[in-house]
């Protein structure tokens, strides 16, 4: 079979390989034809060998979320059939042709959406919807900062959080992204073009109260910013890191705040975590994509012969939306 392969960890090795055919499906796993996945920043990061992924997963076959049809079920699989056809997210190996998978990590695809609309659905709206929802604790009547709103975890959080009339304000370095995001019901857009300076615009925005909670997608020197535009007992839930690793924290002002600062991480989890994530996102939002009411965000699809060229074009931050390779 076909496989997306880094033969050297230097963020340019990047190739489609012939590999061996994957072992059955033991209890409990499926094996899946895949034929789309989405690409993820977590996967440029393993090709660089900065993110290797957990024990049992190869780190020369990325691929963090997929959409295919079942070939076949192992033992104990009651819920699934060869056929279906089926999303999900898993640790590694999904940009490859056939990928053997936990069972409780799956859900099954809308009849309205394609395999390519499919995969850009698991990793970004699962991600998005832990973040917000589970850990942010994000209801009615609050308002919601998403920093890097044209993102793929940035537009599901838009859209998710406008089905619940929540008011949103969105971050981005590209006034095009955010006249964009305007299609998705966002209320208020920033520009970061010249530094991540809103916390005055955000006092603005909130009559002084602040944002309930921020969905953390940057990092780095958009932190403490974050924590200036944060209301009273709001919540930082912290995701991504594209701006860096270190920060400065006016502990103090955390203090004075009474704020909440999550850090979070979807891949590491056990399966056990995971399945619940996933649970809770199809659950409270799966059907509304049958509906339209919201909709996976799409930049390009590139033939899986063409990932190089979809990996360059993913790390030059252009996208809107979703990258994803179609084998």
């Amino acid at each position: 079979m076909r496989a997306v392969y880094f033969s050297e960890f230097d963020g340019e090795s990047i190739e489609l390989r012939d590999i061996p055919e994957p072992r059955q499906p033991d209890p409990g796993e499926v094996l899946v034809r895949v034929h789309a996945a989405g690409l993820n920043r977590a996967d440029l990061m393993q090709a660089r060998g900065s993110y290797p992924p957990p024990t049992g997963y190869s780190a020369n076959i990325p691929g963090l979320e997929f959409a295919g049809e079942i070939v076949e079920v192992g033992a104990g699989v009651l819920d699934w059939q060869p056929g279906m056809r089926v999303m999900g997210i898993t640790s590694g190996e999904a940009q490859a042709e056939m990928l053997v998978i936990d069972a409780r990590l799956m859900m099954s695809i809308p009849e309205n959406l394609s395999f390519t609309e499919a995969a850009a659905i698991p990793e970004a709206f699962i991600t998005a919807h832990d973040a917000v929802f589970s850990q942010g604790k994000l209801a009615p009547g609050e308002t919601l900062l998403i920093n890097a709103v044209g993102s793929g975890v940035g537009l599901s959080a838009l859209q998710m959080a406008k089905t619940l009339n929540i008011t949103v304000v969105g971050t981005s370095r590209t006034a095009e992204k955010l006249d964009r995001c305007l299609a998705f019901g966002l209320d208020h857009a920033v520009e970061t073009s010249d530094g991540p300076f809103f916390a005055d615009k955000m006092k603005m925005i909130t009559s002084g109260r602040g944002v309930d909670v921020i969905l953390e997608l940057v990092g780095g020197n958009y932190f403490p910013e974050d924590l200036a535009s944060l209301a009273l007992k709001g919540r930082i839930v912290l995701v991504g890191l594209t701006a860096g690793r270190a920060s400065e924290i006016d502990l103090g002002l955390t203090l004075q705040k009474r704020a909440k600062i999550i850090g979070t991480v979807l891949r590491a989890r056990a399966v056990e975590e995971k399945e619940a994530a996933t649970r809770a996102f199809a659950d409270n939002f799966l059907g509304l994509f049958s509906t339209g009411e919201i909709t996976p965000v799409i930049d390009s699809a590139f033939a899986a012969e063409r990932v190089r060229e979809a990996y360059e074009y993913l790390a030059s931050n252009e996208s809107f939306g979703k990258v994803i390779l179609e084998f």
